[in-house]
């Protein structure tokens, strides 16, 4: 062979050596895009799969709490109608007749029965007077100065307050020492 064919032949083979190089090289381009593109995916995966957790969660808490204070519009209107019991039964104290005692005698039978409905029911009331004024379960809508009571504490309960599971439904108006 002659020099020319050797260095013709030479040159060939590193045309072929670089083609096979460029090759390689964007193999591995290739390849490591599509690891890229893989890292990303996963990623998205992941965030994707924690926010539906997230979802389902919060979703759950939600319909526990549904489940725990379902009836609470209810409830409170029958706090309305055990005031107007209690209003009624306090005539009781007066000196009233024998005929509209023993009529308010069926009044008590009927309010004590819906108070146990209530207390079956989780609905109890918020035990406040000669209590430490708790402004998270009572409004003070009054205050007045009161011997030998130390300030801040409830004196009078004007509208009792009342407790729904753990959630206060009805805060009570009281009085409070100055």
């Amino acid at each position: 062979m002659t020099d020319e064919v050797k260095e013709k032949i030479e040159v060939n083979e590193e045309v072929k050596d670089e083609k096979k190089h460029k090759k390689k090289d964007k193999k591995n381009e290739e390849l490591e895009l599509l690891i890229n593109q893989n890292a990303l995916l996963n990623e998205k995966l992941l965030r994707i799969t924690a926010d539906f957790q997230n979802m389902k969660r919060r979703s759950e808490e939600e319909i526990s709490k549904l489940y725990k204070y379902d009836g609470e519009e209810v409830i409170k209107e029958l706090l309305n109608i055990v005031d107007n019991f209690e209003r009624a039964i306090k005539l009781d104290d007066t000196n009233l007749t024998d005929e509209l005692s023993k009529f308010l005698e069926g009044f008590k039978m009927i309010y004590t029965n819906l108070v146990n409905i209530l207390n079956s029911r989780n609905v109890h009331e918020i035990i406040c007077l000669n209590e430490e004024f708790d402004p998270n379960k009572m409004n003070a809508v009054l205050t007045e100065k009161v011997e030998g009571v130390e300030p801040g504490k409830v004196v009078e309960v004007l509208q009792k307050g009342y407790i729904y599971n753990d959630k206060v439904i009805r805060p009570a108006m009281v009085k409070v020492s100055e």
